[in-house]
C-alpha cells in the first residue's frame, strides 16, 4: 500500500519535533506533501525539514485542503481555530485530525462533535496519551482486581524555565478555556478516563501559580465516576518550585490494586496487587512497559491511517467525542473552583 499524503496546516514546535520526526521515521506509511502557516516563513523552514518544494507551501489553509495531491490533512492551530478547519475540510472531502483540545470552549466543542459525527470521514483528535502501552497492559489486569471503588492520579512537577512550549504566544494569551488546565491537563484526563471511565461529578479548586502560564495552572479535586461507585482524586499541574515530577495512577478494587506509573516515561510501569485484604495480598508484580519514542504519537498516526485507508472511521480511537469530555471536565474544574468547590455536573454530549 502506498502511503498516505499528508498537508500540515501549523508549522510549529510540535509539528517540527513532534509529527515530523513520525512521518519520516515511517515512510512506508505517511509522506508530508504540503504546508502552510500564518507566518509564512515558519512554513518554508518546514518545508526544507520534510524534503518539500516551493510550490508546496501554500499561502492558506484552504489552498492547501483542496490540493488535489494532499489525502489527509494534519491540522496544529491553536484551539480556537479547530472548527474552522474541520468543517473546510469536510466541505473539501478531506479526513482531518487536529491536535488537542478539542476547542476553544463547549459550544464549540459540540458543534465540532455535531459536524464530525454528521460526515463518514475520518476525523480524529490528536490525543498522543489515548495510546499509549501502559494503558493496555492496566487493561488486561483490570479484570484481576475486582470491581473498581477509588482511584488516586498525580501529575504533578515544577515549573520549567525554559520550556520552548510556554513561549508561545496562544499558550501565554490563551483563548481557550483553562488554559494549561486544558492544553496540558487533557493528556492525563486520557489516561484516567481510559482506565476508569468517564467522570460524572467533580469538586475542584484550581490556580494560577505562574503569570507565564496565562491562566490558572493548577488543579485538585475530588471525583465521581459515571455509573459507577467509583470515586477519587485527579491532581495536575507543572507549576511549582523545586520538586520532583510525579506522574502515576493508581486504581484500587475490591479485590486488588494497580499502579501506572510514568514518571519516567523511557522506563514505565504497571504495578499490580492482588488479594480481598491484608491478609489475602499477593506479591507485587511488576511489569515494565515497552512505550515507542514517539510516546504514543506514532500510534494514534497509524490508528488515524487505518481508518481514513480504509474509509472506516469507526477504527479510530482518540475521537472528537472523547475528547469533548476531556474539555468537558477541565469546564467542570473551572466552574467548580469559581463556587469554591462546589461539586458540579460534567456536561455531558
Amino acid at each position: 500500500m502506498s502511503p498516505l499524503n499528508i498537508g500540515v496546516v501549523g508549522t510549529g514546535i510540535f509539528a517540527r519535533d513532534g509529527h515530523l520526526p513520525v512521518f519520516q521515521a515511517h515512510p512506508d506509511k505517511f509522506k508530508v506533501v504540503a504546508a502552510t502557516n500564518k507566518t509564512k516563513s515558519k512554513a518554508e523552514e518546514f518545508a526544507k525539514l520534510a524534503g518539500l518544494p516551493d510550490d508546496k507551501v501554500f499561502d492558506d489553509m484552504e489552498s492547501l485542503i483542496n490540493d488535489k495531491d494532499v489525502d489527509y490533512v494534519d491540522v496544529l492551530l491553536p484551539a480556537q481555530f479547530n472548527l474552522d478547519a474541520v468543517k473546510k475540510c469536510i466541505a473539501a472531502g478531506k479526513p482531518v485530525q487536529i491536535e488537542k483540545p478539542i476547542a476553544a470552549n463547549m459550544q464549540q466543542a459540540r458543534e465540532l462533535v455535531e459536524v464530525a459525527e454528521a460526515s463518514d470521514l475520518p476525523i480524529a483528535i490528536s490525543e498522543n496519551w489515548s495510546f499509549l502501552q501502559a494503558i493496555n497492559v492496566a487493561k488486561g489486569h483490570l479484570p484481576r482486581i475486582g470491581e473498581i471503588v477509588g482511584f488516586q492520579h498525580n501529575s504533578t512537577g515544577p515549573f520549567v524555565l525554559n520550556n520552548k512550549y510556554m513561549s508561545t504566544s496562544w499558550r501565554q494569551h490563551p483563548e481557550h478555556i483553562g488554559g494549561f488546565l486544558s492544553d496540558g491537563g487533557v493528556h492525563q484526563l486520557a489516561l484516567v478516563t481510559a482506565l476508569v471511565g468517564e467522570f460524572e461529578s467533580i469538586s475542584a479548586l484550581t490556580s494560577q501559580v505562574r503569570e507565564a502560564s496565562g491562566d490558572d495552572d493548577i488543579v485538585f479535586s475530588t471525583i465521581k465516576i459515571r455509573d459507577s461507585k467509583c470515586i477519587g482524586s485527579f491532581s495536575y499541574g507543572s507549576a511549582f518550585g523545586a520538586t520532583d515530577k510525579w506522574i502515576y495512577l493508581k486504581i484500587y478494587g475490591v479485590n486488588g490494586s494497580i499502579m501506572i506509573e510514568l514518571s519516567n516515561k523511557a522506563a514505565p510501569v504497571v504495578k499490580v496487587k492482588v488479594g480481598s485484604d491484608a491478609e489475602h495480598s499477593g506479591e507485587e508484580e511488576v511489569y515494565s512497559v515497552n512505550e515507542d519514542k514517539s510516546f504514543g504519537i506514532y500510534e494514534e498516526f497509524t490508528n488515524f491511517h487505518d481508518a481514513v485507508s480504509k474509509k472506516d472511521k469507526s477504527l479510530l480511537i482518540s475521537t472528537p467525542r472523547a475528547a469533548f469530555h476531556h474539555l468537558a471536565c477541565v469546564a467542570a474544574f473551572i466552574e467548580s473552583s469559581a463556587r469554591k468547590g462546589d461539586h458540579v455536573e460534567v456536561e455531558r454530549y
